[in-house]
């Protein structure tokens, strides 16, 4: 029997529960993991409330990150062996391959060595957020040296890793948060800018950073923050939009787009994931940058598993800065 979280309805934190459960053995091509850590991910707060893309039977499971150590493999498991300290690439389905709980299976391909360099609250903070914004700028928009890009939701750990990417291949990068509580806390983490967009006149300022505009801007917001941002964007400019965070409706700023020839590109994770090859070139990009460490996961607050609701409460309060994890 293992400990595993689920939950029986959807709605709050609090309908999240620890349950003593049996951990088959794996199967033909699984990994099972005896989990030290997890990263926690708005998109298992949504899953919690019924608001995900993937709507799971219940009771379900949930979870897209871990790190631990092998515990056994199954049949036609090659390179892994009972005792090897490994992350866990986030799957297509978390209700499928659920990471909260002390022991979890999980398919070899989606399995990671990770960098001795990483602990394992660092490992289980790395992958869905570091795929996330070096498919986004990387595999998609293809930044540039010396080029602005806009980061949204920038103290959000996607978010600090897209300013982290972005200066490890020479770009500027330009954080948009809330208020100017965060934007210190932003420059020193590598943020060439901060803007407040509740503060500032969010279309005057990049206007005024960058004049001859934006090509790469990555949001995690939606809602009215469409309008000033496809204004500040230039001509053949890219919005790659891998959230919705906002409750409100999203414009589209029709003119914009027309006099720019702006694309607004949807994105989801799964896109790198989901493809070997894209898959291979972003775990090198990332080993490499976690390796010489120009990638270094920012971790805002740990919990133990005990506390997972807790956890959860802290994930959707909007106080963290970086990844929130739970050690088990």
């Amino acid at each position: 029997m293992a400990r595993v979280v689920r939950f029986h309805g959807h709605g709050g934190p609090e309908v999240l529960r620890i349950e003593d459960v049996e951990v088959p053995p794996p199967g033909p091509g699984e990994v099972r993991i005896r989990v030290k850590a997890l990263g926690l991910n708005r998109a298992e707060a949504s899953m919690r409330k019924g608001a995900y893309i993937e709507t799971p039977a219940l009771p379900s499971g949930l979870g897209l990150e871990a790190a631990g150590l092998v515990e056994s493999v199954g049949d036609s498991v090659d390179g892994f062996a009972p005792g090897d300290v490994v992350s866990i690439i986030p799957p297509r389905s978390m209700a499928r391959w659920p990471a909260y709980g002390e022991l979890v299976i999980f398919p070899a391909e989606l399995v990671v060595k990770h960098p001795p360099v990483l602990g394992f609250e660092a490992a289980a903070a790395t992958w869905m957020q570091y795929l996330s914004a070096y498919g986004a700028l990387v595999d998609i928009a293809r930044l540039r040296r010396d080029e602005p890009v806009v980061i949204t939701a920038a103290s959000s750990s996607v978010g600090l890793a897209a300013i982290q990417v972005a200066n490890s291949i020479g770009a500027v990068p330009i954080a948009v948060t809330r208020t100017s509580a965060k934007k210190k806390a932003l420059l020193d983490t590598g943020a060439a800018y901060a803007v407040a967009s509740q503060e500032e006149d969010l279309e005057a300022r990049l206007k005024e950073i960058a004049p001859q505009g934006v090509r790469v801007v990555l949001d995690a917001v939606g809602g009215p923050i469409f309008t000033p941002l496809a204004a500040a964007m230039s001509r053949g400019g890219i919005l790659v939009e891998y959230g919705g965070l906002s409750p409100e409706q999203t414009p589209f700023p029709l003119l914009d787009v027309l006099s720019k020839t702006l694309t607004l590109r949807g994105y989801l994770v799964h896109e790198i994931t989901g493809d070997p090859i894209r898959l291979k070139a972003a775990k090198r990009f990332i080993l490499d940058g976690l390796g010489s460490g120009a990638l270094k996961p920012v971790i805002a607050r740990t919990f133990p598993f005990d506390r997972i609701v807790d956890a959860h409460r802290f994930l959707e309060s909007g106080e963290q800065f970086g990844k929130v994890v739970v050690t088990v």
